[in-house]
């Protein structure tokens, strides 16, 4: 097992930038595939970006392309999400997530085994 925990989250004016982090601690940080779903208030959670075990290969939810960064350090067990232009519909709590493998939808929160207890980025308009 791996067990996740978020930081960095706040509240930011619209434009601005956050920095998310994210420590693993458990098993082989390298082995899993990273990634980060966020859930608003009234609404289902949503896929942001997952990054694969070697780093090599990304996909970024449509609503953050251009804006969102992942990147992840093996030897630190440490994954970031460095979050810029950010909107008013960005605001949500942010979840880090973990999986061994997928089976078929990396979009789909059901695919991915291990969650962090969440961080709150508010982004003020």
């Amino acid at each position: 097992q791996v067990q996740l925990v978020e930081s960095g989250g706040g509240l930011v004016q619209t434009g601005g930038s956050l920095r998310l982090t994210c420590v693993a601690s458990g098993r082989s940080f390298s082995g899993y595939h990273m990634g980060w779903f966020r859930q608003a208030p009234g609404k289902e959670r949503e896929f942001v970006v997952v990054m694969s075990r070697s780093g090599s290969v990304v996909h970024y939810g449509d609503s953050v392309k251009g804006r969102f960064t992942i990147s992840r350090d093996n030897a630190k067990t440490t994954m970031y999400l460095q979050m810029n232009s950010l909107k008013p519909e960005d605001t949500a709590v942010y979840y880090c997530v973990a999986t061994e493998s997928y089976s078929s939808n990396i979009y789909d929160s059901n695919e991915y085994d291990y969650w962090g207890q969440g961080t709150q980025v508010t982004v003020a308009s």
